[in-house]
């Protein structure tokens, strides 16, 4: 086992990291700030062991703060799915920056259903999907079913709090096991030009998610 880099090193690497250079709202783009991202991770690799030499899928992944962060953590390999161009092209100049090799992008859409020759590939899958507002309504849910197909074991997946009966009720009806493994207050920062404030506090739930086998 590696030593484990300290969390304020690594949300400090997340830090300098650049984010979305043209945020796209029919994506619901908005950066994982990197105080959130370093303690989802850490929650993730101290508590479960769900991200040293393990492969890995970040679903979503924008600019690359949770797939960076996870290698940074020791993950064997990490596959990372973003379906816009612009997003995957910042993210590229960070992996540059950083001097990472075990990171392949793919630039696809995670929902497709020709990526369903992913199933049970990955060890542990990681997203920050869409909160499923505006014109999105259910995207959360739908990232959330395809990692658990493209999951092997556990997936761990950040969705607003106020959401957190109906993420309850779904992975019952999909006979999975999870529950909430962090509390976590997520600052967003005024992003598109309709935002009158310039940052709204919203409460964030890291679900662990796992198949459940016999």
């Amino acid at each position: 086992m590696t030593a484990l880099m300290k969390l304020k090193t690594l949300e400090g690497h997340l830090q300098d990291l650049k984010g979305f250079s043209k945020p796209k709202i029919k994506f619901e783009q908005y950066e994982t700030p990197a105080h959130i991202a370093a303690i989802a991770l850490y929650t993730i690799q101290t508590q479960f062991g769900d991200l040293e030499d393990k492969l890995i899928l970040d679903a979503g992944c924008g600019p690359g703060n949770l797939s960076i962060g996870a290698v940074l953590l020791g993950a064997g390999f990490v596959t990372s799915v973003e379906i816009d161009a612009d997003a995957l092209e910042v993210f590229q100049e960070n992996i540059q920056e950083m001097e990472i090799e075990n990171i392949d992008i793919v630039q696809c859409d995670f929902l497709s259903e020709s990526y369903f020759r992913w199933e049970n590939m990955f060890d542990t899958v990681i997203m920050n999907p869409p909160f499923g507002t505006k014109n999105n309504a259910g995207i959360d849910i739908k990232f959330l079913q395809m990692g658990i197909h493209c999951s092997y074991d556990t997936i761990y997946s950040l969705h607003k709090s106020s959401t957190r009966s109906h993420i309850e009720f779904k992975v019952k009806e999909w006979n999975m096991k999870g529950g909430v493994v962090a509390e976590l207050r997520y600052n967003l920062p005024a992003t598109y030009k309709f935002h009158k404030k310039q940052s709204l506090d919203i409460a964030v739930d890291l679900w662990r998610i796992q198949h459940v086998r016999s």
